[in-house]
């Protein structure tokens, strides 16, 4: 009787297994960013434009439109400089057209679907030109999508990325939109031809934060949308302010709202900031001799950010 009294008294006063097994920790949900470059948007023109998904993103968020693309301002060596953080003369892309080369040519740098890769991301790239074969370096993209000819159309890429996100949910991905610099070069920077081409732009990016939503992946994602230049008359010369200054816009979980990063006077933009920013955002630490560097004011909490690395 007097074993009988003391265990159930032991008993009481233990915790229920169940209660021990609900106090575990919770691993969090690995970050996802997802870079979207629309070709040739200069930002006055977004700004201009009736572009309420874009809008949205930056009312949301936080954003530039002095942010600067290479001094080279041409689209393969700037989407390089983008997703290496490093200038042209160092990852040494410095041509824009499908060369005839008796074996591929990839940046000297890795690029960030490397470095993803190699820290357990999946990855994934949808891109309008075929010259963005120099990014597509073996073992470094699980999906990708390049047009068969020479250039495709927004609503091309945008149905391959799309397909790519509610197929697969990569957690690192780039799509580049070539559309609003097709029409530049056909009928004008700031034409009527152009504005129309800029506002079916923002409509495909709604289509491709839609397929986050389907996938219930639009609230954990971190969305960069940016250009690769600018443009003027027919074309984007070489260190032209019209072709060299683009937007720059990031939303997403931890990212301040509503923040005009011309606010802190010292903080220039370059387009290899894009990279440095995606690294930080996914917890890599970057090769140290790169350019860019990551745009903290953007964090709700940078010094937990630089904690964690």
């Amino acid at each position: 009787m007097h074993r009988l009294i003391v265990a159930l008294v032991v008993s009481l006063l233990l915790p229920p297994l169940a209660h021990a097994q609900t106090t575990r920790p919770t691993t969090p949900p690995r970050p996802r960013v997802m870079i979207i470059s629309v070709d040739g948007l200069r930002p006055d023109l977004a700004l201009r434009c009736r572009m309420p998904v874009v809008r949205s993103l930056l009312e949301n968020g936080s954003y530039s439109f002095w942010a600067r693309t290479t001094p080279h301002s041409i689209t393969l060596p700037s989407h390089v400089s983008m997703l290496t953080g490093v200038v042209p003369r160092k990852h040494k892309v410095e041509w824009n057209d499908d060369l005839p080369l008796s074996e591929p040519v990839y940046p000297k740098f890795p690029t960030l679907f490397e470095v993803a890769k190699k820290a357990g991301y999946t990855t994934a790239l949808a891109a309008g030109k075929s010259k963005f074969s120099a990014l597509c370096k073996p073992g470094t993209l699980d999906w990708q999508y390049l047009p068969e000819k020479s250039e495709a159309e927004d609503d091309e890429v945008v149905a391959a990325a799309t397909q790519i996100v509610r197929s697969h949910q990569p957690q690192v991905m780039a799509i580049h939109l070539p559309t609003v610099d097709n029409v530049g070069h056909a009928k004008g920077w700031g034409t009527r031809e152009q504005v129309v081409a800029i506002e079916q732009a923002d409509a495909q990016v709604g289509a491709i934060l839609k397929a986050l939503a389907d996938v219930n992946l639009r609230d954990t994602t971190t969305i960069i949308l940016t250009a690769d230049h600018g443009g003027a008359g027919l074309t984007h010369l070489a260190d032209d302010p019209r072709a060299r200054f683009i937007p720059w816009v990031v939303n997403g979980p931890g990212i301040r709202k509503g923040i005009d990063l011309t606010y802190y006077a010292q903080q220039v933009i370059n387009t290899e900031d894009t990279f440095a920013t995606a690294c930080r955002l996914l917890r890599i630490q970057p090769d140290p001799r790169i350019d860019g560097k990551p745009v903290l004011p953007i964090f709700e909490t940078p010094g937990e950010l630089m904690r964690a690395e």
